[in-house]
């Protein structure tokens, strides 16, 4: 009885099968690619993190701030003659239009992020509405943006957009790390530290810093709370423009009207994870979930279980330490 049950099993079932040889002959693959998703989840992850430390507002619209960006640079590279093959063009001038598309997306991203904190959240300040309502204001908003892309573009994703062919640089026990990965994880871990620096050390930083601790107190001593509110945002939405042309850099065809939302939930499991409200974390916290994902996909054998695997390690940390991994709070963060 038992061997025909056995029997019955088809070979090429679905079940989970730990292929370590495959993890450790792709480590290095894994790793390097990991890390370059994991700078764009940190990228994103910094408006939650920012946000959050300011106003302690879980803000759900980011990822459509993020979206926002991605379409500015579907728009600005198409215009400019760029399609599924990368256009041929020198290396300058391919250099000028992607920096052309990371501006529009930056303008794209932070307009729209000073659009729902205009719109959305602002009211709900001057009636000092509860945190629930906050809450369920940002997911609508969120689905508000999503659905009106939905019926300005469609369902279906953008052509694809191909900036450049990756070009091997150097290699690392036998895997080959391209000019694509270089340029996504070192522009991202650079703005990065200047958004930390520019918040411990700058006089604008200290006012974020200030209201994020003591809104009240802050505003006594001459901080201008509303501005600090509107700058927080509009940084969070330049880190997303970059993130969107990183985003769609890496993924060509990404472009679709609810394609920030499954990244936006990575990103803020990112910002969990390394303790949301911590700028730093941000960054540890995005780099970790990359990594994460991939060496989970790799080791199941399917690209299926990546998220799975990434939130259920999210999980496993949490409950060792709740604050995450630095859990420091963007107000208590010291110079």
């Amino acid at each position: 009885m038992l061997s025909t049950v056995l029997t019955a099993v088809p070979a090429d079932s679905d079940w989970i099968n730990f292929d370590v040889a495959s993890l450790a002959q792709n480590f290095w693959s894994a790793t390097f690619d990991g890390l370059t998703f994991g700078a764009i989840y940190a990228l994103v992850a910094l408006g939650y993190t920012l946000v959050y430390g300011v106003l302690n507002l879980i803000n759900f619209a980011h990822s459509e701030v993020f979206i926002m960006g991605c379409y500015a640079v579907f728009f600005t590279l198409s215009f400019l003659g760029f399609g599924p093959s990368a256009p041929n063009l020198s290396f300058g001038q391919i250099l000028i239009n992607i920096l052309l598309a990371l501006i529009a997306a930056i303008v794209a991203s932070a307009v729209t992020a000073l659009l729902v904190e205009r719109l959305a959240y602002r009211p709900l300040r001057k009636r000092n509405a509860p945190r629930l309502v906050y809450l369920i204001t940002a997911i609508g908003a969120s689905f508000v943006i999503q659905y009106l892309i939905f019926l300005w573009r469609g369902p279906l994703p953008e052509p694809a957009l191909t900036m450049f062919i990756p070009t091997p640089v150097f290699e690392v026990f036998g895997t080959i790390i391209d000019s694509q990965q270089i340029v996504i994880v070192v522009a991202a871990v650079i703005m990065m530290v200047v958004v930390d620096q520019f918040i411990r050390r700058s006089r604008t930083g200290r006012g974020i810093r200030a209201v994020a601790q003591d809104p009240d107190t802050a505003t006594l001593m001459g901080v201008n709370k509303e501005k600090i509110i509107v700058t927080t945002f509009i940084i969070g939405g330049i880190l997303a423009g970059a993130a969107a042309l990183f985003y769609v850099m890496k993924i060509p065809s990404g472009v679709q009207y609810n394609g920030g939302f499954i990244l936006g939930i990575k990103a803020f499991a990112a910002a969990v994870l390394g303790g949301i409200g911590n700028v730093r974390g941000a960054l540890l916290g995005g780099l970790l979930l990359g990594l994460i994902g991939n060496y989970g996909q790799i080791l199941l054998g399917s690209s299926q279980w990546t998220d799975v695997v990434a939130f259920v390690v999210l999980v496993l940390v949490l409950l060792v330490r709740p604050q995450g991994i630095l859990g420091t709070s963007l107000g208590r963060s010291k110079a």
